[in-house]
């Protein structure tokens, strides 16, 4: 499974689906609907003659539409990108930036899939999703939308910590500024650093760190590296967080308390 890297090294968490899993999700796809139908008019046959032959023939055609467009387009907004291919094989649509996908979405992609699926016999959604980098079909391309895979293997987790030479260092550091945006970065940075590229790893680094630097008083000893001076700042921020947020849970608890001791508490 190949992570999406950006122009700045870092991995992305979205995984587009591959051209195989897309495959494989809409033959289930389409087999579903396909049997449904057959089921819906072998109904409609059955009870035929009580039906005349004007009302049989909008009997089929709203079947169609129901089994091969109306069902999909729910079954997707409903469950924000699911279907039962894409359950089976793990995968989801998003939009372009991430998100879930809503009715509009869902609504383009069933209308062109029709045309795209259906009425070429899947031939023009093969032809295009072997010709774009995320496997998308003509009706991902009019709507915005692309496949990812939703079920990854859980990465262990990455421990950060502060290195012993800059414990002194931290605790005295006025780290308090440093945007969210920032602290962030620098956290996503360390937990990916292992798998970058040494040359990525070290401008990545630098990069950071420079940012980073600029709201941090005093700076670190010289001679700090970048990769250390990240992982103290992260883990000192870290630390005082959980700290804080300890005593305030602690004070909440002591106010509960007093509050229940009182008279009109009872």
């Amino acid at each position: 499974m190949s992570p999406i890297v950006t122009g700045e090294a870092v991995v992305l968490e979205l995984r587009p689906a591959s051209f195989a899993a897309r495959a494989l999700g809409l033959i289930l796809d389409v087999l579903f609907h396909v049997v449904l139908l057959v089921a819906v008019l072998i109904g409609l046959s059955a009870a035929g003659e009580d039906v005349d032959e004007a009302a049989m023939r909008a009997l089929v055609l709203s079947s169609v539409v129901f089994c091969l467009v109306i069902l999909p387009v729910a079954v997707e907004t409903l469950s924000r990108g699911l279907s039962l291919g894409k359950l089976a094989t793990g995968l989801r649509v998003v939009r372009d930036d991430g998100g879930a996908i809503r009715f509009r979405h869902a609504l383009i992609r069933g209308l062109t899939g029709f045309l795209e699926i259906y009425l070429t016999f899947g031939g023009l959604a093969l032809a295009v999703a072997l010709f774009n980098s995320k496997s998308r079909r003509l009706g991902d391309l009019l709507a915005g939308t692309y496949a990812i895979r939703s079920r990854v293997p859980v990465e262990p987790a990455v421990p950060v910590f502060i290195p012993p030479r800059l414990q002194a260092w931290a605790a005295a550091a006025d780290i308090g500024r440093i945007p969210d945006a920032a602290a962030r970065r620098a956290s996503q940075f360390l937990r990916q650093a292992g798998r970058m590229a040494p040359l990525s790893r070290a401008g990545m680094a630098a990069s950071i760190a420079t940012e980073l630097s600029a709201h941090v008083a005093p700076p670190p000893p010289p001679g700090t590296s970048p990769d250390d001076f990240l992982a103290a700042v992260v883990a000192e921020r870290r630390n005082r967080e959980l700290s804080r947020l300890s005593q305030q849970r602690r004070r909440n608890t002591a106010v509960g308390e007093r509050l229940q001791r009182l008279p009109f508490s009872n």
